[in-house]
């Protein structure tokens, strides 16, 4: 029988390292302050990264078109 939930994907998070110019690891560890203010919590800026990531590229139209037809003409890779 089919169940109507389907397989869940790989959710291994995947290490990425990256060097910041000094004035974007600034602007971070202020965004990290600023976040502390706005919600109570204190995050680190590399905590808040990936959130911060994941809101701009699901707010790029245009890249989610680009995508789309990116892997609407490769074979699937496990995506």
């Amino acid at each position: 029988m089919p169940l109507r939930l389907d397989k869940l994907p790989d959710r291994t998070p995947v290490r990425m390292s990256i060097s910041l110019e000094p004035d974007l690891a600034s602007a971070l560890k202020d965004y990290a302050a600023l976040y502390q203010q706005s919600y109570g919590r204190n995050e680190k800026p590399e905590t808040l990264i990936p959130a911060m990531l994941d809101t701009f590229l699901n707010s790029d139209a245009g890249f989610k078109r680009a995508r789309k037809t990116l892997h609407a003409t490769q074979p699937t890779q496990g995506h």
